[in-house]
C-alpha cells in the first residue's frame, strides 16, 4: 500500500467551511473499491471443461469481505468502464437475448456498484446497446458517466457527468469520463449524435465546477484512459497527466491500457486495477476535522489480487440460470474444422488462422485485397466439431467489415508500417527478428519475452504475392510481385481493400500515420460495409459447414507472403517465437 498525508489548501478549507453538510470535529474515513475492463468476465466458467475464470463472482466475495471488516457505508465501489464487450456472456445480451434485462446492470445493482464510467468498448457496442444499459443502471440508482461525452445539438453532455454520495458521514463526489480517442477506433455511426473531448483541461474545469455546486468532502474522478506516459503525447493514455495536474482531486481510477498500476503524489492516488477481474484497487482516506472544518487528508492506495476459485456462491446462484442460457448458447454445435488452429502461427507467417480471416474478408465484394492481424494472442482450436464459443477464440471482437478505396502506393506503405511494428532489421539469424523485450506483459499475461507494440495491430494483406525481407530497413521491406491473380500490381492504381471497421477508423494508426489517409474523411473512401466479422464466419460455416485450410489458403484467392531469407529469417523466427511461448510440441 502507498500512503501520504497532506494539509488541505486555504481554498478547500473554505469550501468545506461553507458546506452545508457541516461535519463534526474528528476523523472520518472511507474505502475506495474499483474495478475496470472486466470485459465480460461476468461468470467464473469459461463454458467448456472445468477451467475456471476471474469474474464478478470473485471480485464481489472481495468486495464484501472489505464491506464486513469496513462498514458498507464507508466503502464505495466504482467501475472505470469497459465492461459489455469480451465474452460470450456480454455478446449474448447486447445482441442475442435483447429481451431479458441486459445482466450487467443485474450484476451492478447486487453488487452495490455507485458509480461506473463509460469505456470505449462499450461504446463499440452501439446505441441500441448502450442507451439500454444506461437506463436500466438508471433504473438502479446507478449512474453510466462520461462527462466528455458532449451532445452536438446543445454541448451538454450526453451521460451524466458526475453523482453524489454521502458514505461514511461524507459528501462524495465521483466524475466519471470515457476515452477521448474514441474516433481513432470506430467509426461514427456507433456514437452519432455526440464527440468526445480530450480529458485535460476538461476534468478540472468540471471538479471546479462540480466542487464550487455541491462542496463535497472527497472527490473521485473515475476516467476510461491508460496510465500512459505522463508525457502529455498520448490522448488514449492521460492518466498520469491528470496525475500530475488535477487540484482538489483525491482518487483519480485509470483504466483501459489493462496494466496494474498505483502511485501517490502530491494529495491524490492513481489506481489502476488492470482487466478481466484480475485485481481490485484498493483507495484509503482518512479524513481529519478540526472546529469544523477539514484540515488534513490521509491517503494510501493499493491492489488486492482476485483469486478465480474463491467466489461468492450466493451470486454465483443468483445468475445461475443467466449462465445456463449463456453456456447453452456457446455450446452449440456450428460446423466442422478440418484442422487444429493456432492463433499464434500467425506471427511468422501465413497460417491457417490467419488465412481463414483473409478469406472472410476478401471474399465480402467488392474486396480485391484484405488487411488482418491476429487478434487472438495465443489461442488454440482442436480440429472436429466446432461450436459458437470456438468462434470468440477465431475472432473476438466486435469489428464490422468495411471495404476502402487504397491506391498501390498507399497499400505497400500501409504494409511496410505494419511490419515495422511487428519486426526488425537483422545480419543474422542470432539476432532477434520479431520486435520483442524481456519483459512481463499485463496485458496479455505473457511473462518472460513480449512484443514491444500491440499484436492487433500486426496486419499481413490478402489477394498479393509479396515478401518481406528481413535484412533490409524500414521502407525497403515490402516488394509486391502481383495480384493473387497473376495481374500486375500498379502503385498508381485504385484497389478496394476489406479491413476492420477499427482500422477503417484510424485504429493502430496503420491508415494515417502509414499510409498517409486522413481517417477523419474515410467516408469518403468507404465503398462497402459489412456486418461483424463474427457474423460474417459464422455465415460462413452455414454455408459451408466446415472450414478446410485447402479451401481458406487458397493462393489463388488470397495470394502469398512470406518472411526472406528464409533461412535466415526462419531461423530468427523458431528462436524468437521460443522465447515468447515456449518450446513448441511435437
Amino acid at each position: 500500500m502507498k500512503a501520504f498525508k497532506y494539509l488541505i489548501p486555504a481554498i478547500v478549507l473554505l469550501l468545506a467551511a461553507s458546506c452545508s453538510h457541516r461535519l463534526k470535529d474528528g476523523e472520518y474515513s472511507l474505502t475506495l473499491l474499483t474495478t475496470n475492463d472486466v470485459h465480460g468476465h461476468y461468470f467464473d466458467s469459461t463454458y467448456t471443461g472445468n477451467r475456471l475464470s476471474k469474474s464478478l463472482y470473485a471480485v464481489n466475495l472481495a468486495v464484501d469481505s472489505v464491506r464486513t471488516a469496513k462498514g458498507a457505508d464507508r466503502v464505495v465501489l466504482v467501475d472505470a468502464g469497459d465492461i459489455l464487450q469480451g465474452d460470450n456472456a456480454a455478446y449474448y445480451f447486447n445482441y442475442v437475448d435483447t429481451l431479458t434485462p441486459h445482466i450487467y446492470p443485474r450484476m451492478a445493482k447486487y453488487m452495490g456498484y455507485d458509480a461506473i464510467a463509460v469505456g470505449n468498448h462499450d461504446v463499440e457496442t452501439g446505441h441500441r446497446v448502450y442507451d439500454r444499459i444506461a437506463a436500466q443502471l438508471k433504473e438502479y440508482g446507478i449512474p453510466f458517466l462520461a462527462g466528455n461525452a458532449i451532445r452536438n445539438d446543445n454541448g451538454e453532455p450526453y451521460f451524466p457527468l458526475y453523482t453524489v454520495l454521502r458514505k461514511g458521514g461524507l459528501k462524495v463526489a465521483v466524475l466519471g469520463y470515457t476515452n477521448p480517442n474514441m474516433k481513432a477506433w470506430l467509426n461514427e455511426s456507433v456514437w452519432s449524435g455526440m464527440h468526445f473531448e480530450s480529458l485535460i483541461p476538461l476534468v478540472q474545469a468540471d471538479v471546479d465546477k462540480v466542487i464550487a455546486k455541491e462542496k463535497p468532502h472527497v472527490v473521485i474522478v473515475a476516467v476510461h484512459s491508460g496510465t500512459g506516459s505522463g508525457k502529455g503525447n498520448m490522448l488514449e493514455s492521460q492518466g498520469l497527466d491528470l496525475l500530475k495536474s488535477l487540484k482538489n482531486v483525491d482518487f483519480l481510477i485509470c483504466s483501459h491500457d489493462h496494466r496494474p498500476y498505483t502511485e501517490s503524489a502530491d494529495g491524490i492516488c492513481l489506481i489502476n486495477s488492470g482487466s478481466h477481474c484480475r485485481n481490485l484497487g484498493l483507495g484509503e482516506i482518512t479524513v481529519r476535522v478540526k472546529d469544523g472544518q477539514i484540515v488534513g487528508k490521509d491517503l494510501s492506495c493499493g491492489l488486492i489480487p482476485i483469486r478465480e476459485a474463491a467466489v461468492d456462491t450466493k451470486m454465483q446462484a443468483e445468475f445461475h440460470s443467466d449462465y445456463e442460457a449463456v453456456k447453452a448458447f456457446t455450446l452449440r454445435e456450428v460446423g466442422e474444422l478440418k484442422s487444429d488452429l493456432l492463433t499464434r502461427d500467425a506471427f511468422c507467417g501465413m497460417s491457417d488462422y490467419i488465412n481463414l480471416v483473409h478469406t472472410l474478408q476478401i471474399n465480402c465484394s467488392p474486396a480485391q485485397i484484405s488487411f488482418a492481424a491476429p487478434l487472438t494472442y495465443n489461442g488454440y482450436v482442436k480440429a472436429g466439431t466446432l461450436i459458437y464459443n470456438d468462434l470468440f477464440t477465431i475472432y473476438p471482437f466486435e469489428n464490422q467489415l468495411y471495404v476502402v478505396r487504397m491506391t498501390g502506393e498507399e497499400i505497400r506503405n500501409y504494409l511496410e508500417y505494419s511490419y515495422d511494428n511487428w519486426i526488425q532489421t537483422i545480419r543474422s539469424s542470432e539476432d532477434h527478428v520479431l520486435k520483442i523485450r524481456q519483459r512481463d506483459d499485463a496485458r496479455t499475461g505473457q511473462k518472460g519475452w513480449s512484443f514491444v507494440a500491440r499484436s492487433y495491430n500486426f496486419d499481413s494483406a490478402a489477394g498479393l504475392n509479396y515478401t518481406v525481407d528481413v535484412t533490409k530497413p524500414f521502407g525497403q521491406r515490402i516488394a509486391i510481385a502481383s495480384m493473387a491473380s497473376g495481374e500486375p500490381f500498379v502503385m498508381d492504381k485504385e484497389y478496394f481493400v476489406a479491413m476492420t471497421s477499427y482500422r477503417a477508423s484510424g485504429g493502430g494508426g496503420l491508415l494515417h500515420e502509414g499510409a498517409g489517409v486522413d481517417t477523419d474523411k474515410i467516408d469518403e473512401r468507404v465503398v462497402s460495409r459489412y456486418p461483424e466479422i463474427r457474423d460474417i464466419l459464422y455465415n460462413y460455416l452455414v454455408d459451408m459447414g466446415s472450414i478446410d485450410p485447402a479451401v481458406t489458403g487458397d493462393p489463388v484467392r488470397i495470394g502469398t507472403w512470406k518472411f526472406i531469407p528464409e533461412k535466415m529469417a526462419g531461423e530468427a523466427l523458431s528462436r524468437d517465437m521460443e522465447l515468447l511461448f515456449g518450446k513448441r510440441s511435437e
